[in-house]
C-alpha cells in the first residue's frame, strides 16, 4: 500500500498534470503540454514531483527509447 498523499499539497502545476493523467490514464510530454497549457521545463518538474510522490509509473516506448510514456498509477485513495 502507499503511503497517503495529498494532492492539494502540491503547486498548481503539478495538480493539473494529475488531473490530467487521472483523466487519460498515460500520455506522452507533448500531450501533457499541449493540453495543459503548460512548459516543458513546468511538465518535467510536475512528473518529477509525481514520481517521487510514487502516484505515476514512466514507461520507455520500445520503438524509439527517446520517448517516455507517463502513466497514473491505478489506486483507490485518488
Amino acid at each position: 500500500m502507499y503511503p497517503t498523499v495529498d494532492i492539494r499539497e502540491f503547486p498548481l502545476s503539478v495538480r493539473l498534470v494529475f488531473s490530467y493523467l487521472k483523466n487519460e490514464k498515460i500520455s506522452d510530454m507533448a500531450r501533457i503540454m499541449e493540453s495543459t497549457g503548460l512548459s516543458r521545463r513546468s511538465v518535467m518538474y510536475a512528473v518529477k514531483v509525481l514520481k517521487e510522490a510514487n502516484l505515476i509509473d514512466i514507461q520507455i516506448c520500445l520503438s524509439d527509447t527517446r520517448r517516455r510514456y507517463y502513466c497514473i498509477k491505478i489506486s483507490e485513495d485518488h
